[in-house]
This record gives structure tokens, sequence and C-alpha cells, in this order.
């Protein structure tokens, strides 16, 4: 028996397919693959940068769908069900979204896969596969390591993805993951991570938790047992590990340089309006505290933030960038809020009407990446839009990398951190300008 795993793309730039040069490994195949018995044969193909070879004999395709892929993974498994090739949908979308993915494959599996792959594999050689598999959330592989042999000459980043714990205990209500989730928390053990990173060969780490931190005190223990591999590592993490200062002082012994964390918002009433109960406690000042005990202890922050909230204008997001510049982040991502499906946010838009694209932006032959898919409160969407391409663009111009660069205290810590912050922003600007206004799919 064959199974062939696919990445897809999210889409095209209108005559031209996209090739994500800021691609990492695709941890969930690697993890599929480790959960696949020996005797069956395992090839994987990245849409993002290779062509899917169709007629190339297979028993199975499995494909990993998130929202923003689901129109390009819905065209790939048309085409092997047109070659009678069985094929199954996994991943976040459609465990959101259920009754749509199951239209356009053999089976779709909502939810993890570790406790029913087995079963999918030993269907899928009956040529017998259920139309819907449902896995349940627990501890991430256990026992199971990554098989990375399949990202071999696939020219990915050299930073290698490894999951210590999957879901968040917050409840954001514009956030996919805690509706994926429902709001758990889970974890490896300890002893099993640390193994499979002496075991593989880059020493550049990212988890690829959702919140590393979620459960600060598992995580105390974690960063204790990374001390003694002296790798350096990046990972997400809440705004509110900043409240415990022995958490951040074991976070950079351990070797972490940054993390991605969701700032989300500088307006408390935003803040509140989402529910990011883990950026309002105690007395809210606008993050002045949290970024200074940030650059305190190194950290080179991934500032993500969320625009369009029901306070958000023009001038908001002006501010906004004003505040990312002023705080030195090494990276920020400016990103227009979407509407995920079945999420609080979604909901909540609906019962008001205000999605645009008939709600489902994502197969919208119209609807463009980086656009926004929903009507303001105070502002229309085009504004939104623009203030958005503005936002990234200036946090991404030449002259604002370099303002930014020269922090002793965070960039210039180091050599490494150094030469980092120069490597990877040329790159994330040149993504601002190629993926901005991207079709979806690729028919």
């Amino acid at each position: 028996m064959k199974i062939t795993l696919i990445k897809p793309n999210i889409g095209r730039m209108m005559d031209m397919s996209y090739i994500d040069e800021a691609r990492m490994e695709p941890l969930q195949l690697g993890i599929l693959a480790a959960l696949t018995p020996s005797d069956i044969e395992v090839v994987m193909y990245d849409d993002r940068m290779e062509k899917i070879p169709y007629d190339e004999p297979t028993d199975l395709v499995a494909i990993t769908a998130e929202t923003y892929t689901a129109k390009r993974t819905y065209e790939i498994t048309k085409e092997f069900k047109r070659r009678a090739v069985q094929t199954i949908i996994g991943g976040m979308h459609p465990t959101l979204i259920p009754e749509e993915a199951s239209l356009h494959a053999d089976a779709i599996l909502e939810g993890d896969a570790e406790n029913t792959w087995g079963e999918i594999l030993s269907d899928a050689k009956k040529r017998k596969l259920k139309k819907r598999y449902h896995g349940q959330p627990g501890e991430p592989h256990p026992g199971i390591f990554t098989r990375r042999d399949i990202f071999k000459g696939k020219g990915y980043l050299p930073v290698s993805l490894i999951q210590f714990s999957r879901g968040c205990k917050n409840h954001c209500t514009f956030c996919a993951s805690s509706v994926y989730f429902k709001r758990q928390h889970y974890c490896r053990k300890i002893s099993e991570v640390i193994k499979e990173i002496e075991e593989q060969k880059l020493k550049f780490v990212f988890f690829v938790d959702d919140n590393i931190v979620s459960e600060k005190e598992i995580a105390k223990k974690l960063f204790k047992a990374l001390i003694p591999l002296k790798i350096k590592w990046i990972s997400q993490a809440s705004i509110d590990m900043t409240d415990d200062l022995k958490l951040m002082s074991l976070m950079e012994k351990s070797g972490c340089i940054g993390n991605v964390i969701g700032f989300e918002s500088i307006d408390l009433n935003n803040l509140n309006s989402m529910e990011k109960i883990s950026n309002t406690g105690g007395t809210f000042d606008g993050y002045k505290t949290q970024v200074k005990i940030l650059r305190d202890f190194g950290q080179q922050s991934w500032a993500a933030f969320t625009l369009g909230h029901q306070y958000d204008t023009p001038e908001t997001i002006k501010r906004l960038l004003d505040f990312a510049i002023k705080s030195k982040f090494a990276f920020a991502a400016f990103n227009i809020l979407m509407p995920y499906p079945n999420t609080p946010f979604y909901k909540k838009l609906e019962r008001e009407k205000r999605l645009l694209y008939s709600g489902k932006w994502w197969l919208d032959p119209n609807y463009l990446f980086n656009h926004a898919a929903f009507k303001p409160g105070l502002m229309s969407a085009d504004q939104l839009t623009e203030a958005a391409f503005d936002a990234r663009k200036n946090f991404n111009s030449p002259l604002c990398i370099i303002r930014r660069a020269f922090d002793p205290k965070t960039h210039m810590r180091s050599l490494f951190r150094f030469i980092g912050y120069f490597k990877y922003n040329p790159l994330f600007r040149k993504e601002v300008y190629k993926k901005h206004g991207m079709l979806f799919g690729n028919e």
C-alpha cells in the first residue's frame, strides 16, 4: 500500500502560482508519516513549491487543510477523485466546518489523528473509508517522533519544528484554535521532547504550540530541561508570561530568542470585546510594563495584531503601528481580523448580517488575500484593507527595519540575533507585496 501526503498552497498571484519562500516543515505530515506502519510506502508533496504528480499511482491521498487553503485543497481532491484515488482531508478547517469539507473528499478527519490514523489506513486498504472520522484530543503523538526524511530537498527554512503542547485555555472570540481544542491544553512528556531534540540535527527549534506558557508550571519544567541542550528556540506565547519573572528567567536561560505574541490591540475596549483575558489582567497600561519586561529578558518579539475590532478606525491602526515601531519589535504581523467558521466572532457577524462574500470568503472567487471579509464597526471594509496594508508596508520598510535594528537589549544582544534579524526582515518584507491581493486556489 502507498499513501500520498499533501501540504496545499494558499493560491496564486493572478496568472501565476505563488511560491512560499518563507515555508517551514509541515510538521503534521511528518507526524502522520511517523504514525504509519513501515510496510506502507509514504511520499509527501508540498504544493507551496512543487507540482503534484496526480498520475503517480497511490492508494490514499491525505491532505491537511486550513481555512486559507480550503479552496486549493478541494481542487486537489477533485483531481484525485477523477482518477478514482481515495482522498481524506484533515486539519483545522474540516473540524471547524465538517459539513462543507465532507462534500469534497471520500472522508474527513475531525480532530487529532493519533488514535484514528491506524483505523483510517486499515479502511483505506480495504477501500472502505468511512465518511467521517473523529479523533479524540489528548497528548500529542505519544512515543512518536516526527519523520523528517520526507522533508529533505524541499527548501524549508533552517529551523526544526517540534511540538510540546496543543491548545490554549484562553477563549478569544475570534480564535479558531480555542474552538478546535475546546479551550483545553495538552502536553507531551518532557522526556520525549528532549529526546526528539537530541536526535535531530538542527539546533534552532520552533515549538509550534498555540501557547507554550498556557500551563506556566509545566512550562517551567520544560525550560529547565532545555537548558543543558544549549539550543536556540522560538514559539508562541501569551503576554501574561511577563507576570511571572521566574518563568521569564528560565525561558531566557533555556535559549529562547523570542515568541510570537498575540498583542491584538492596544485599546482596552477592543481587548475586552474579544475576551482577551490574558492581556488585560491587573492594571492595563498599554503594554508598557510588559514590553519593558520582554526587552529586559532579551526577547526578540514577533508582535501579532488583529485589525478590524469593534473600536478600530484608520487612526487607531496608525497609533498601533507607532506603538510597534517604538517598541522595536523584531517582527510584527498586522492581520485583518478574519471570521473563521463556527467561531463566536463569525456567529456574531452572521447574526448582525455583516459578513461579506456570502459568508464563505475562503471559497469566493472574488475574495483576495489580506482583504477584509466583513463590515467593520467604525470604517468601511476597503478602509480596513488599506489601513492594514499600509501598516505592513510601513513597518517592513527598509528605513523602519534599520531604525528598529539597533537595540542592544534584543537584536544586538548577540551576533546570531543580529544576523537573524537582517536575514528574515527582508524576506517578510517581500512577502507583504507578494501575498497581498492573491487569489485563493489555482484554477
